[in-house]
């Protein structure tokens, strides 16, 4: 197998390398089969459409149409005309699949199941990228650009999956890409004969062609692979996400000074708690007698845009023997040091350490690194909490109501970090505060009293079908509706708390979990939870627990605070088993019991975003990405017009000089046909055509390189402007001429001859004028060629033809017309 069969072979499988990422986010891999089955049929057509030949375009839109058609006759079936044809049903069938798709992805956790939904995005998904690479690398023979959707696949299975072996799916697409770009060098150097055959020996066993420079692009390949997987180990590096690994931080290094960044884990939070059946993070034991405050806590979210919260950078360092003390909290603060060993799922890889605050010290084996703002340890060059046994140290801090009531300011610094907030933030949240807490007498109480605010008292109810919004106005949309999930109320209460001149940020972590038979705890993903810590001097952070049926409120905001106004916040019941129930309640009204376990019905949630929604209808999301893809076109059709004409004139050229043909003294063509079927007595007619196509080739590559066209002179005169104004050198001027003296051969000859050599004598030119003009003039004379001008004209032209022909055929008496004298009509 050679040509484009073999490119076309190599394109179809360096998609489905790149695919291969996409392995570990869905169980069983079966769509893995039919996505190869679907791309090789897809591929066959385009094989097929280039051997007949057809235009580049009508050769992808075949392919289109073909994977168009499999994909109705896979997904619907039973809804589309003879089973394959596509309908308006099976536009609609296909509607609500992408839709319950867009669903499923949101509502469960890695490795998801392979739901119909999830199957036709993921096997429609990679049919799309197939047929991307296959017209990039084999219809326009550009396979370096074909990497390009082959990375966007790769990256958005990468960005969602952080496993030990994700080494390996990089290994396997940077190796069909790879083994593409080889395909199409070996086609290229295949063309200039055996000259790069290699050594005299190779040569004389007749081994020759492009084997040895084929050999060396392995070698490099090779390299370059096991250089981009080597060097990443030791560069500075912190992938993944939060909670189930669907976020992903970058930063962390080595030694003292590196940084962290992460994105908002908020994202996973709301996979933990969509799943539909609840699995089990993590179990741990404890020597402590009471574990209702046992919040496992993973990181802090203090960054406040105004629009969401997110974690800051921060500076990290090695992780401590012991941890220091917490920062505020007083030797008078009552505390109680606890242990508590916490064994983790072998499928929940987790780049923070879920450890209960404040914790003091910790024993974990791998590569951790310490912040020591939030007290936290995450993992750095890919480390996780995946199937990882660790021990953590840790106090139980027990401040009464009145340590908190009496705590001084903070100092300066801290204070003026953590109660920063946005201008963009509505006037109707401090407003709020302040009505909520009038006639508090200092932080703690006005603390409370926001905390009962949102769970006793302001009206609020734990629910996922809400309507928050989003952007800065969300937190006031939640304030006026009154319902929202644990991110609703921990956002709003911090956000509430900084205005009040209270240091405040957003915890995410999970709460207690339920206790097992054999007394140890354990923690499910729908324990995953968020809440508000406020900073009281002389204590440190503090746990508040405005979210009403979740977790517990802790002691000391249900004593009685000296003004006595404070009622006791009520406690949901705990559950016995961690395995909760699956079949969704009937009633309105679900039980505490219920709501902790997160067994009500249609739940569903968003991060101050529009939770309860199910996103925009089908054909809206079909129109705007239409609309993309049109204005992506848009920008790109002088390109792709410039590259086509260029194409069918530098063919034209060399079909007209290919084929064993001579030329006699006057002029006549000695051969009974010229290749493609020309009869002689159409040679001339077909050697004029072909001539005058590469001089407008000519002209319009000098037109692309700063030379505009002057139609005014003669081909001769023509040739000489080019020759002055593009600087040519003598190769270069000599093929300008040749072309000049084909085009009055065929302009004024009897019988022209056609001109072998045309086309390369055009590349000639091109590579001259390309050398002497600067990289803008370049890059505009391949994206935005100036000689794109003529389709317009053409266009033009067009139009006014046909507007003249149609003023004829309604004017009565026109020549050419029925009814007109002379004419007969029809």
């Amino acid at each position: 197998m050679s040509g484009r069969p073999r490119l076309a072979l190599c394109a179809a499988a360096a998609t489905l390398a790149a695919a291969c990422a996409l392995l570990p986010l869905v169980s069983p891999m079966t769509w893995l089969f039919q996505a190869a089955f679907l791309v090789a049929a897809q591929t066959g057509v385009g094989a097929l459409a280039r051997q007949v030949p057809l235009a580049r375009p009508l050769t992808i839109a075949c392919q289109a149409v073909t994977g168009l058609l499999l994909l109705t006759l896979v997904f619907a079936h039973d809804q589309s005309l003879a089973g394959f044809i596509p309908g308006p049903d099976a536009i609609r069938h296909f509607g609500e699949l992408l839709q319950s798709g867009s669903q499923d992805v949101g509502r469960y956790a890695i490795p998801a199941p392979l739901t119909p939904g999830i199957r036709l995005m993921i096997v429609g998904g990679v049919l799309v990228i197939g047929l991307l690479v296959d017209a990039l690398a084999v219809t326009f023979r550009s396979a370096a650009p074909a990497g390009l959707p082959l990375l966007a696949l790769y990256s958005v299975a990468a960005g969602l999956s952080h496993g030990a072996a994700d080494w390996l799916w990089f290994l396997v697409a940077a190796s069909g890409y790879l083994m593409l770009l080889l395909a199409e060098s070996r086609d290229r150097l295949s063309q200039w004969g055996r000259i790069f055959g290699g050594p005299p020996r190779e040569r004389e066993r007749g081994t020759g062609g492009a084997v040895a420079p084929v050999r060396a692009g392995r070698r490099i390949g090779a390299v370059a692979l096991g250089v981009a997987l080597v060097v990443p180990l030791a560069l500075p590096s912190l992938t993944g996400g939060l909670l189930d690994g669907t976020g992903s931080g970058v930063g962390a290094g080595f030694g003292d000074g590196n940084t962290i960044s992460a994105v908002n884990p908020l994202v996973s939070l709301r996979d933990s708690l969509n799943v539909d059946q609840d699995r089990q993070v993590m179990a741990y034991r404890t020597n402590s007698d009471d574990t209702q405050d046992m919040y496992l806590r993973i990181v802090a979210l203090d960054d406040f845009d105004g629009t969401t919260w997110r974690p800051a950078q921060r500076r990290i360092s090695a992780v401590p023997g012991t941890l220091p003390t917490p920062t505020g909290l007083a030797g008078d603060v009552r505390r109680t040091e606890i242990e508590t060993r916490i064994s983790a799922a072998d499928w929940y890889a987790q780049d923070w350490l879920p450890m209960p605050y404040p914790a003091t010290g910790a024993k974990v084996k791998g590569s951790w690194r310490y912040e020591p703002v939030g007290r936290t340890l995450v993992g750095d060059h890919g480390q996780t909490t995946r199937g990882l046994q660790y021990d953590v140290k840790s106090l139980i801090v027990q401040p009464t109501a009145e340590q908190l009531a009496a705590a001084p300011e903070p100092p300066e610094p801290l204070k003026r970090d953590f109660t920063k907030v946005p201008a963009s933030l509505p006037a109707i949240v401090a407003q709020t505060a302040r009505k909520v807490t009038a006639g508090a007498s200092n932080h703690y109480e006005q603390a409370v009293r926001l905390q009962d605010y949102f769970a006793l008292n302001g009206g609020f109810t734990y629910s996922t079908e809400v309507q928050a919004g989003t952007g800065s106005k969300a937190i006031a949309r939640f304030l006026r509706d009154k319902q929202g999930f644990c991110v609703h109320f921990s956002f709003a209460m911090a956000a509430m708390a900084r205005t009040l001149g209270i240091p405040a940020r957003v915890a995410v972590g999970f709460t207690p979990g339920s206790p097992q038979a054999d007394g140890s705890m354990s923690v499910g993903l729908r324990d995953a939870h968020a809440w508000p810590e406020l900073y009281f001097e002389g204590v440190g952070w503090t746990r508040f627990e405005p979210t009403p049926t979740r977790g517990t409120a802790p002691s000391y905001t249900q004593s009685n605070t000296p003004s006595g106004e404070i009622p006791a916040v009520p406690q949901p019941p705990r559950s016995a088993t961690s395995a909760p129930s699956t079949a969704p309640s009937a009633s309105e009204s679900c039980s505490a019991t219920m709501r902790k376990l997160e067994a009500c019905p249609d739940q569903s949630a968003g991060a101050l975003a529009t939770a309860g929604d199910d996103g925009p209808p089908w054909y809206r999301v079909l129109a705007w990405t239409l609309l993309g893809l049109a204005l992506l076109a848009v920008p790109l059709a002088p390109m792709l017009w410039r590259l086509r004409s260029r194409s069918v004139r530098l063919a034209s050229a060399r079909h007209a000089s290919s084929g064993p043909r001579t030329c006699t003294g006057d002029g006549e063509i000695a051969v009974a046909t010229l290749p493609g079927g020309v009869p002689p007595d159409g040679a001339a007619d077909a050697a004029a055509g072909h001539t005058l196509a590469v001089w407008r080739e000519l002209t319009d590559t000098a037109w692309d390189y700063g030379i505009p066209p002057d139609e005014a002179l003669t081909p001769r005169g023509a040739a000489a402007r080019i020759v002055r104004l593009g600087r040519l050198d003598e190769p270069a001027a000599a093929a300008v001429h040749r072309l000049a003296g084909a085009v009055e051969q065929v302009l004024f000859a009897p019988r022209p001859c056609p001109e072998p050599g045309l086309a390369e004598d055009v590349r000639t030119v091109r590579t001259a004028l390309r050398s002497g003009v600067g990289p803008r003039t370049r890059i505009r004379a391949v994206l935005a060629p100036r000689s794109a001008l003529r389709l317009l004209w053409t266009a033009g032209d067009r139009w006014a033809a046909f507007r003249a022909h149609w003023t004829a055929r309604r004017t009565p008496g026109t020549p050419g017309t029925p009814g007109a004298p002379g004419e007969r009509g029809v």
